[in-house]
């Protein structure tokens, strides 16, 4: 089991950062890829970036984030990081990290993020 905390949402002005965090808990961190995924009003959730497991070598983002949005992990910490910049009002959703490895899967509770002036 792997218990998931999100931290680090609120509000923010358009073209603002915001960095998310994402600690983990109940098992060997480094051995999970990490995916950031969000849930917009309205919409069905989907997925914004992931990170491989162990070093992290690898990071994938979907088009609607690349180039503002970079993911990382820290597993001396046990935590996954989300750097947001320059925001966008579409930007405004739920975010959940989510914790991965072969059929095993593990949610976060979410934290709310909203790009508003």
């Amino acid at each position: 089991q792997v218990q998931l905390v999100e931290s680090g949402g609120g509000l923010v002005q358009p073209g603002g950062s915001l960095r998310l965090s994402c600690a983990a808990s109940g098992s060997i961190f480094s051995i999970y890829d990490m995916l950031w995924y969000r849930q917009a009003p309205g919409k069905q959730r989907e997925w914004v970036a992931d990170i491989t497991s162990g070093s992290g070598s690898n990071t994938n983002y979907a088009d609607s984030v690349k180039g503002r949005f970079t993911i990382s992990r820290d597993n001396a910490k046990n935590t996954v990081y989300r750097q947001m910049n320059s925001r966008k009002p579409e930007d405004t959703a739920v975010y959940y990290c989510n914790a991965r490895k072969f059929l095993t899967n593990f949610w976060g509770q979410g934290t709310q993020v909203t790009v508003s002036s």
